[in-house]
Formats: C-alpha cells, structure tokens, sequence
C-alpha cells in the first residue's frame, strides 16, 4: 500500500497493527513510537514498503507459549504462563531477557521484543532481538520454590534456545539466582556447558560487569547527552527510580561521576534522601534487595533523615536529571510538566518504555534533553554480547576491558542517535535517532537475505 504523506502512513499502518493484534496495548504503544519515528523515511524510500520491511519487522518470527508446572513448599501444584517471543534473527541470535513477573502478558512480551531488535541492532554487536517471561512472581516465593518453577520453565523453553539460536538473559524478576537455576537446568538436559545464557556468576561463564552494565551504561550516554550542552554529572541533583539492579548501579556511577542522587523506589513507594546517596548507602541498597529481598521503605528506617513516601513516585521531586529505571509506562504526562516545572533539564530512560506517549511529547516540546530506553539502557544487552563473545573464545577479559568497550559502544549508539536524529534547528530528536539508525540496520540485513 502506498501512502501520501507521514500522517497516512502512521494512521494506515497503525489501524492493521491494531487490528490484527487486539487488546496488545503495550506492543501497539511501542509499534506506534517507532512508525511515527520512520514515516519521513518511508516515504521517500517506497522500496521498503513495497517489500512489507515494516510490517514483517512487527510480526515475530516465531511465538513460544507454554505451561509451566511446579509445586510449592506447602505441596500444592501450581500452574504459570511462559513465553518466548522470538521476534527477529536478521543480523544475528535472537538476544533479550526473561522476565519473571505477575504483569507478564502476551502484549508486554511482543513490545519488548519489537523494542529489543532495534536496541540490539545499535550495539553494533550481531544479535536478533527476543523477549520472555512468566506471570510468576519470584517475590515471597521460597530459594526451592523459584528453583522449581525456573527448572520446570527452562525444561520447556530449553527445546526453543542455544547459543547460536537465541541466547537469554534476565530482566524484572530474574537476577542472578534465577539465571543459576535455569543455566544448571538447561546444562542437565542438554549435557553441554554453552554459553546459552547471559548473567551468569563470573567462575561459570559470566562477565566482569554484566551486573553494572545496564545501569554504567545508562550513565555513561548520558554523559554523552550532557556533553552537547557543555554539561556533566557534576553537581545534578538526580533522582532515579526503581532499586533493582539497574537503579542500583545508575545510583552508584552517578555518584561517581559528582551527582547527587536523591531518590529510589519499588512497587510500594520511593524514599527521598536530601543529602544524597553516597557509597555507603548504596552499599546497604544493594544488600537490603539483592541479599535480604528487602523493600526501600527500609531504607528510611536505616537513614532517618530520609523520607518515605508510600504508593507514589519519584517525578515530584525537583531534580536537574531525571532517570526512570523502574518499568514500562511510570511517566505520565502530568508528571513529566511537573519534572520540566521543577527545573528537570534531562531525562534518561534506563527501563524499557517508561514514560507514556503523552510524557514524551511534553519532553520533546519543551526542548530537554531526552533519550528512549532502546539507545540509553542497551549497555546491558550490549555486554551481554560480549559475556557471549568471551564464552566463544573460552577466555574471560578483565573488568578494564569490558568497561572500555561499553563506554566505546555507548559513545557509538550516541553518535548513532545524532547522526539520524540532529534535526534543522540543530537539536537532536534522540528517539528518531535511535528508531532510524536501528531500522536502516535491520532492513538492509533483511533485504538482502530475501523473503525469509
């Protein structure tokens, strides 16, 4: 089909996408932001639409829903939901993470895909884009109730994966534990130690800072963005959500770097630090959730002169940096004028989508700078791919090593963004960048391997 102008082609393509996949409002969110990035660019290269490029980038190559059957401490049988959406091989192994949440649906799965290929394709590393999970929830859950569920997800999911095939790694829900039990049980049924998954513990495979790596990373393009004002980290005022392993380690970089960071959150409600978190604080951050599964509001508890304020979060704050690393959709629109209204002049994204269509408008109209997850969160994924490299080679690099090459690959996907992005007036439009740069990669690999 073809189409006249950017508008009829967003309007057009985004009715099929909705009508074809009903109800998947995540995936039409993230399908709608990456069409309306590339309509100037499809229309005035019509070959790509005659070759249906688009709407076979949309379409997974492949969709892996299954049971998944376990008992609990009690002795009771429970039944969850996996998945695995394989969404796009063209320039590599399917790579993305497995997420282990009650959320989990076949919509947030599929998005996460669809964001995951373009976010691969700008490591300038040769990995597909996949996404997957359960609707299991690990919190609460018992170190033998989670081994359970992970061996029997992975007795499943083991028939789908492989180190040349698609390579998982965590996400929400799916930290160092849960990737041990599902290495040790993919290792069992496939009798092979393989490097079929990422994160793994540094004396069985892993990298020197896959755990930092997303979080580094997010800094380090950050810094990147700060650079095309003449700015930097020294002396912002941050404030970060989220306390996984991505704040933790945004926090810590951060900080490093001459920021003071000033909030984390969780599921139940954010603490605010007004003298900041040094090292020693985040220190007991990530013992408090990585060892003891603790909620933040401890943290107040701990550090009196730190509020905590229940069932809220953390964008009424008056901050200079903004850093959503929570989960998908945490910005609305109100939140984002109050961010810009209390003198946030930068908002870096190290989730997956986490501020809603309305925010990022607001974003991009008030003229601040502003990255989307799939350019300013892909550290992770991108040492990933060296944890994947280093397993090929039997050998394993040193942490200086692994942190050059993702400052190096941060700085590319940065030079990327404003290579597709740098608009007439000089400004940078970071998520046309970042959706131009990753589609012309794809595409190209698409089109010349045929109608596949």
């Amino acid at each position: 089909m073809y189409y006249h102008s950017p508008e009829s082609l967003v309007q057009g393509f985004m009715g099929e996408v909705i009508a074809r996949n009903p109800g998947e409002k995540e995936f039409h969110q993230a399908v709608s932001e990456v069409v309306g990035s590339l309509a100037d660019y499809l229309i005035v290269h019509p070959h790509l639409m005659d070759r249906k490029i688009l709407e076979r980038m949309v379409e997974p190559e492949r969709i892996i829903i299954f049971r998944v059957p376990w008992i609990d401490d009690s002795g009771q049988v429970r039944i969850n939901r996996g998945f695995r959406v394989q969404m796009n091989s063209a320039i590599g192994p399917y790579k993305g993470g497995i997420r282990f949440h009650e959320s989990v649906n076949l919509s947030i799965m599929k998005f996460l895909a669809f964001e995951q290929t373009f976010k691969n394709a700008l490591t300038t590393l040769p990995m597909g884009g996949a996404k997957g999970g359960s609707d299991f929830s690990p919190r609460g859950k018992s170190d033998a109730e989670v081994m359970k569920f992970c061996q029997s997800f992975m007795t499943e999911l083991q028939r789908h994966i492989g180190k040349d095939t698609d390579v998982p790694a965590g996400d929400i829900g799916v930290g160092g534990r849960e990737i041990g039990y599902l290495f040790g049980q993919y290792k069992r049924l496939q009798n092979e130690f393989g490097g079929v998954l990422t994160g793994k513990g540094l004396n069985w495979g892993g990298s020197p800072l896959r755990p930092e790596a997303t979080g580094y990373g997010l800094c380090y393009f950050t810094e990147q963005m700060l650079a095309t004002r003449g700015e930097s980290f020294e002396g912002k005022v941050v404030t970060i959500s989220g306390a996984g392993n991505v704040a933790q380690f945004t926090a810590e970089k951060a900080f490093q770097l001459g920021a003071k960071v000033v909030t984390l959150s969780d599921s139940n409600g954010f603490i605010y630090d007004p003298d900041g978190l040094d090292a020693e604080k985040i220190e007991y951050v990530k013992e408090l959730k990585n060892i003891y599964r603790g909620r933040i509001r401890e943290y107040a508890q701990k550090y009196p002169k730190a509020q905590y304020f229940p069932d809220a979060r953390p964008w009424g704050i008056p901050c200079d940096i903004a850093m959503p690393c929570a989960t998908q959709n945490e910005i609305n629109e109100a939140e984002a004028k109050t961010l810009i209204a209390n003198g946030c002049t930068c908002v870096a994204e190290g989730a997956n989508m986490p501020s809603e269509p309305g925010a990022i408008a607001v974003f991009q109209q008030t003229g601040i700078l502003y990255s989307p997850g799939k350019a300013s969160n892909a550290g992770g994924v991108a040492t990933s791919g060296l944890e994947m490299t280093q397993n090929s080679i039997r050998l394993q690099w040193t942490p200086e090593e692994v942190d050059n090459q993702l400052r190096r690959i941060m700085k590319d996907i940065h030079a990327a963004c404003l290579r597709y992005g740098k608009e007439a007036d000089g400004t940078v439009n970071y998520v046309k960048g970042a959706n131009l740069a990753g589609f012309i990669k794809v595409a190209e690999a698409m089109m010349a391997q045929g109608l596949v």
